[in-house]
C-alpha cells in the first residue's frame, strides 16, 4: 500500500520533488567545496583506520576498516578524486531528477562509508531521504528529467525487442 503510494501518487511526487532537490543540493554544494577548494581523502582515511567504530571494545566493521587499510589508504589518490567527483554527480542528479533512482542509491552508498567510517553528521537523514526517493522509483524523478531520459534509455536497451525480452518479429 505505501510502496503504491509512493511510486504512483502525484501528491507524493511533488514532495519527493522538493526531497530530492534538498538532498541533491547538499550532495552538489559539498562535491563542488571539494572539487574547487583541493580535498584530500588520506587524511580521512587514516584516521578511520586509526580510531575505528568500536561498540563494547569490540570493532564494529572488521571487514570495512579492512578495506580501508588495505585498499583505499593506499590508493587514497583515487579516493580524492572520487568522492567529490561523486557527490557532485550524485546531487546533480537528484536536483535535475535524472537517474534519480540510481543518484539515490549512490548517495546511500556514500552515506554508510562515510558512517562505517565513523562520522554520524546528517548521514542517517539523508540515508532516511535516499531510502524514500530510492523506494519511489521513476515517481521521485517524474518531475524532472527522468520523465524524458528513462524512456530514451528504455527504448534504446530494448530496441527491437517486446517488453518481456524476447525479438520482436517484422
Amino acid at each position: 500500500m505505501i510502496g503504491k503510494l509512493l511510486r504512483e501518487n502525484n501528491i507524493v511526487a511533488g514532495a519527493l520533488t522538493l526531497v530530492r532537490i534538498y538532498l541533491g543540493w547538499h550532495w552538489m554544494t559539498a562535491g563542488w567545496g571539494k572539487l574547487t577548494e583541493g580535498f584530500d581523502a588520506a587524511g580521512f582515511l587514516k584516521g578511520a583506520v586509526a580510531n575505528p567504530v568500536v561498540s563494547h571494545d569490540v570493532l564494529a566493521y572488521p571487514g570495512w576498516v579492512s578495506f580501508l587499510e588495505s585498499f583505499a589508504v593506499p590508493n587514497a589518490g583515487l579516493f580524492s578524486t572520487l568522492i567529490p567527483l561523486g557527490e557532485f554527480l550524485v546531487g546533480l542528479g537528484l536536483i535535475l531528477g535524472c537517474l534519480t533512482t540510481a543518484a539515490a542509491f549512490f548517495a546511500m552508498v556514500m552515506n554508510f562509508s562515510f558512517m562505517f567510517s565513523g562520522t554520524i553528521s546528517s548521514n542517517p537523514m539523508d540515508i532516511l531521504m535516499g531510502v524514500f526517493i530510492a523506494a519511489a522509483g521513476y515517481n521521485a524523478g517524474k518531475f524532472g528529467l527522468d520523465r524524458y531520459v528513462l524512456p530514451y534509455l528504455r527504448k534504446l536497451v530494448f530496441k527491437g525487442k517486446s517488453h518481456e525480452g524476447s525479438s520482436v518479429t517484422n
